[in-house]
């Protein structure tokens, strides 16, 4: 028992400080147009240095956790994060931020597979779903890194020094949680990829997770902006700050909430609050009802990624990992498609209207999550009548 809390504190661990990494190099992004006098095309173009690593990295990660404990590339992928992080801070040129972005993406993709086969190995040993508490851990680093963010934008202190900072720290706690995570979880079969039509169970699972990546990865890059450029607030990482503090919030409750209503209602009551909060930021653009409308986005996107990937680790075809590394690909496609096209939208219109795209993927994960839940149901029907 004494080891398996310790496996899941070092599990725990690695997702919050994982979250602090990506909010660091989020919440400084409006820093970054700054500096290099980016238009929004031109920021939406950098940004898709993002999807573009993690897209690299996806194949490899699938490959490794097939073939080593999921540890191993877990532990050497996010060392490697950190000093990309601290590459982004001393980039002296577009391209160089671009490359540095890259690498990012493509190890924190390893990570992110890896960590999450160990969670789900993890629950396992457990009578309960932890995912959920694991991802709201992940929130709550942000959270923290954002905070960071935010006394450093107020402070005015050094852009290079703050990502520096956290690069340095994380680095050194992945040294000291590397050795408590779990061993011998690579699973003996399910870790081919299967090439032809594809599983409708993972399918569904993937346009679930690529819905909430778009709206998810929208808020993460252009929330800042939106403070900074449509409601002309000075520390413009308020936005991103309520954002987080909410997914935070609604991840750490999204077992309970799953276990009281059920998946079907998580997943229409997700939609709706993604819905209203986008009404509200597009249609009324004051601050405190903005704030408002980016609370509710946060609840509506906290529940959906946890619920998919912990559906995942039931798929009869796939191993956890290589499931997990199969629906990464539709989050990695929305991170691609979405980011990149609020810029495009923006830079064509205005950046109160691209927002309405987060709206339209809202309305989307309703129909397509009761279509899972339905192939879901006929498959427990067939296995009994197999029985």
């Amino acid at each position: 028992m004494i080891i398996q809390n310790k496996q899941r504190l070092s599990i725990s661990l690695f997702f919050f400080i994982s979250g602090i990494c990506f909010a660091t190099w989020t919440s400084r992004i409006p820093t970054i147009k700054i500096m290099f006098a980016l238009n929004e095309a031109e920021l939406g173009t950098l940004l898709l240095a993002l999807p573009i690593g993690s897209l690299i990295g996806l194949p490899i990660s699938g490959w490794l956790v097939s073939r080593y404990d999921s540890r191993v590339p877990l532990g050497i992928a996010f060392f490697i994060s950190c000093v990309c992080l601290a590459f982004i801070g001393f980039s002296q040129s577009v391209l160089a931020v671009a490359v540095a972005l890259c690498l990012f993406a493509f190890t924190m993709k390893i990570f992110s597979v890896s960590v999450n086969t160990q969670a789900i190995a993890l629950q396992k040993q457990y009578d309960k779903k932890i995912l959920g508490v694991m991802h709201g851990l992940w929130s709550g680093g942000g959270i923290i890194g954002i905070l960071i963010s935010t006394l450093m934008v107020y402070l005015n202190i050094s852009y290079r020094f703050h990502l520096l900072s956290v690069a340095v720290i994380t680095a050194l706690i992945t040294l000291l949680l590397y050795n408590h995570l779990l061993r011998n979880d690579r699973s003996p079969s399910g870790n081919k990829l299967i090439l032809g039509r594809p599983d409708p169970y993972i399918f569904y699972l993937g346009v679930l997770v690529f819905l909430a990546a778009v709206c998810e990865g929208g808020m993460f890059d252009w929330s800042g902006i939106y403070f900074q450029e449509v409601l002309k607030i000075k520390v413009f990482t308020y936005g991103f700050l309520i954002f987080m503090i909410c997914m935070t919030m609604a991840r750490f409750m999204s077992d309970y909430v799953i276990k009281r209503i059920g998946m079907s209602a998580t997943y229409i009551i997700s939609a709706l609050c993604i819905i209203t909060g986008i009404g509200l930021t597009v249609f009324f653009p004051i601050a405190w009802i903005a704030m408002a409308g980016f609370s509710l986005v946060g609840i509506g996107t906290a529940a959906i990624v946890p619920i998919s990937y912990s559906l995942a680790g039931f798929s009869n075809k796939y191993s956890p990992g290589m499931a997990i590394s199969i629906i990464a690909t539709y989050a990695i496609t929305g991170m691609l498609v979405g980011p990149p096209m609020i810029g495009y939208l923006a830079h064509t219109f205005n950046l109160q209207i691209s927002f309405i795209l987060f709206a339209i993927c809202g309305v989307m994960i309703i129909p397509v999550s009761q279509l899972l839940l339905k192939h879901q149901r006929s498959l427990a029907a067939a296995e009994e009548e197999h029985a």
